[in-house]
């Protein structure tokens, strides 16, 4: 199979780049190697006894600045919200939760989930994209997964690792937790600099969310996450529960349910400070949230910028 453009990730930097070619009219295939689409901007189903609850266990909020980031969300009406937390700047979320926005984004193009690349080979027009037994062709690849995940797929000596070299990424232990109807709530978020649980948040807070219990939802801090990263899930779940009924006022024998998450590649800490990197033949470009900053705002920047890279380029060719 052949196609215009592979783009690698259908996270917000991918599914934003996509979405601008596959609108030219170039054919566009996006491969991502998880089963939901969104990355980091994800929702967890779970079902309990008193319903269907939902936890944004990755991104927990994002902001507009952007024009073009804000364009993009008024031409998708119903996949955004407001959330009314208080902060100075409108916090929005995904409707009916983060991973809401991805899914709207992603209607209409070709995205195959559970698809991982394992390795990128130059050819005489372009690339060979090894996906399991099979490989797919295509003129241009586009790689928007996380920067440490880069040199895997490039090799070492590639031009354009080396020059993401600078980037720091770190990782971020995620906390779900409900408890029943009428549990204390001290806080819709709480913000600290100094606990181990750097982000707390009453999930069931945002819109259009279930009401069936209270959710919450704490990320710890960057130190915390990289002294546990290696632990068992159900440790660190027991873990940071204890540290979240501490918080918010309640008991962890109250929990109807409890479960940790490990993001890897969650916070940019060091961007490469420019939207994308290309290759010197011009059929290769990297980009996502590490070009630009920690932001779900940035990723989609960074793939815009991609996308209209390459086609400014191919009406010059």
């Amino acid at each position: 199979m052949s196609v215009d453009v592979v783009v690698i990730g259908a996270g917000m930097a991918g599914l934003a780049c996509a979405r601008r070619l596959a609108g030219a009219g170039v054919s566009t295939v996006v491969l991502d190697k998880g089963r939901g689409i969104g990355g980091r901007m994800a929702t967890r189903r779970v079902t309990l006894a008193q319903g269907e609850i939902r936890f944004d266990h990755g991104a927990q909020y994002f902001t507009v600045r952007d024009a073009g980031f804000q364009a993009m969300l008024d031409a998708l009406p119903g996949a955004t919200a407001d959330w009314q937390t208080g902060a100075e700047r409108p916090q929005r979320v995904g409707l009916p939760g983060m991973s809401g926005l991805p899914r709207v984004m992603a209607a209409g193009l070709d995205v195959r989930q559970e698809t991982e690349v394992t390795g990128l080979t130059r050819n005489a027009t372009g690339w060979t994209i090894a996906v399991g037994d099979m490989a797919l062709e295509a003129r241009h690849v586009v790689v928007t997964v996380p920067a440490p995940q880069i040199a895997p797929l490039l090799g070492p000596d590639d031009p354009l690792v080396t020059q993401i070299a600078g980037v720091a990424m770190a990782p971020c232990l995620t906390l779900m937790a409900a408890f029943p109807d009428g549990s204390p709530l001290p806080f819709i978020t709480r913000l600290s600099e100094t606990e181990p649980l750097a982000w707390i948040a009453q999930d069931n807070s945002k819109p259009d969310r279930s009401d069936t219990a209270v959710t919450w939802v704490a990320q710890a801090s960057r130190d915390w996450s990289a002294q546990h990263i290696e632990a068992d899930k159900d440790a660190i779940a027991a873990l940071m529960l204890t540290l979240l009924c501490q918080a918010i006022g309640t008991s962890e024998k109250d929990a109807l349910y409890a479960a940790a998450h490990r993001w890897r590649y969650a916070r940019v800490v060091v961007p490469l400070g420019q939207p994308f990197l290309r290759s010197a033949d011009d059929t290769l470009h990297l980009g996502g949230d590490w070009c630009l900053g920690p932001r779900v705002e940035a990723a989609w920047q960074s793939g815009d910028a991609i996308a209209r890279d390459i086609l400014e380029r191919r009406d010059v060719a």
